[in-house]
């Protein structure tokens, strides 16, 4: 298939999943932040979606966004009644759209993993200097900013940054040798095909944060906070439910609280930020 054609078969795909938001008033929406292409996106969330719909008694809606850029406007906007985001994203939505978390990932810790081609030059940081690094978007927590801002404070790494809207596109490019090298987390990569992980290598790995939040938005009532996020944990207690939840991924749902995403709003993230 052509770049052309490429293209305009994903934009046709993201427009799938725009169409299915903004819902209607009696409908609660649902942002993901889009990591992966908009079709793994939608074969992920769309059972979650329902399945929410038949356990609380309420309609939820899946709304698609584009890009990771996009997404991060929509929940400043406060556009989401309930959404699943990085770490960062909800301590930028702390004074304006204010999402509180309900529900994380109690088995393991988000950290971001820098990977390069097995059969490349590029196996240690020092062989990075001056080398250009895919990053899925400048806001991304493990796989972009948290990445860049310990290269750059800690190791004294110069690089240049290409943004390539999600975390596969990043390890793809590493692949075709577009890039030497291609930040992203754990989880994304793991969940690969081993066709393209097999080519590729981790050769490092920043420190732990909390992991990824499902959060509600203040106008949502505290009932149905309370009803998503008990619902969204016992989910985590079926097979059914587990094998559900892998694909976000989720391993363990458990509750969670702003405390949690403390010491993150304390690693003074900002300089690396891009608004």
């Amino acid at each position: 298939m052509s770049r052309s054609r490429f293209r305009a078969a994903w934009l046709a795909l993201v427009g799938v999943l725009v169409l299915l938001g903004p819902a209607r008033a009696d409908h609660y929406t649902i942002g993901v932040v889009p990591q992966f292409d908009a079709r793994r996106i939608a074969d992920t969330w769309l059972p979650i979606t329902r399945y929410l719909s038949e356990a609380t008694g309420h309609e939820f809606v899946l709304r698609g966004a584009p890009t990771i850029p996009h997404f991060e406007r929509e929940l400043r906007n406060g556009d989401y009644d309930f959404a699943f985001m990085n770490p960062y994203h909800l301590v930028q939505t702390i004074g304006t759209s204010d999402y509180r978390p309900l529900v994380r990932d109690g088995n393991r810790a988000l950290y971001g993993v820098l990977v390069t081609a097995r059969d490349s030059r590029f196996d240690t940081l020092d062989s990075l200097e001056g080398a250009i690094i895919a990053f899925p978007a400048p806001n991304a927590l493990g796989a972009s900013l948290l990445m860049r801002a310990v290269l750059a404070r800690q190791y004294g790494l110069s690089f240049e940054e290409r943004y390539v809207q999600t975390h596969d596109s990043a390890y793809l490019n590493v692949a075709l040798g577009e890039t030497a090298a291609a930040g992203g987390v754990k989880s994304t990569f793991d969940s690969q095909p081993a066709e393209l992980r097999n080519r590729l290598q981790i050769i490092f790995e920043t420190p732990r944060v909390a992991p990824h939040p499902f959060a509600v938005h203040p106008r949502v009532p505290e009932t149905m906070a309370a009803k998503v996020r008990d619902a969204l944990i016992a989910l985590g207690s079926t097979e059914e439910g587990r094998a559900l939840l892998a694909g976000v991924p989720i391993q363990q749902p458990v509750p969670a609280e702003a405390s949690d995403y403390a010491p993150i709003a304390e690693l003074g993230l900002e300089e690396f930020a891009v608004e």
